[in-house]
């Protein structure tokens, strides 16, 4: 299940957030977590499944598109898919938006965009 963030989340999103690079040192991840709670256009999800968070994505919405900033994966958890089912889980949210990526995002992005043609041509 996919959670919009809340204050409540901090730690857990803070913890997340520390596996992307650049995002080590504890004032950049203050900020980034500052930057999802005061700019509209951030908003933060965290995937929990049972009753751990696993994941957790950030987006920068746009008026046709939105732009994945951050994504990352508990490492108890990489390799099982969990990156590509937060990517389908924002396409079901916002069914009309572009998906971009930066610069940090981009190949993985581009990975999850090709496993989904290869189902549809199966």
């Amino acid at each position: 299940m996919l959670l919009r963030y809340k204050k409540a989340y901090e730690k857990i999103a803070m913890g997340l957030l520390s596996y992307m690079p650049g995002e080590k040192s504890v004032k950049k991840l203050q900020e980034t977590i500052h930057q999802y709670e005061n700019d509209e256009n951030w908003q933060l999800y965290l995937l929990k499944q049972d009753e751990d968070f696993i994941g957790l994505v950030g987006i920068i919405l746009d008026v046709d598109s939105y732009t994945v900033k951050h994504l990352s994966v508990n490492p108890s958890f990489r390799g099982e898919g969990i990156g590509s089912q937060i990517i389908a889980k924002l396409k079901d949210l916002f069914p009309d938006l572009e998906c971009k990526s930066t610069e940090e995002t981009a190949l993985f992005i581009k990975k999850c965009r090709q496993k989904e043609e290869q189902q549809h041509s199966e």
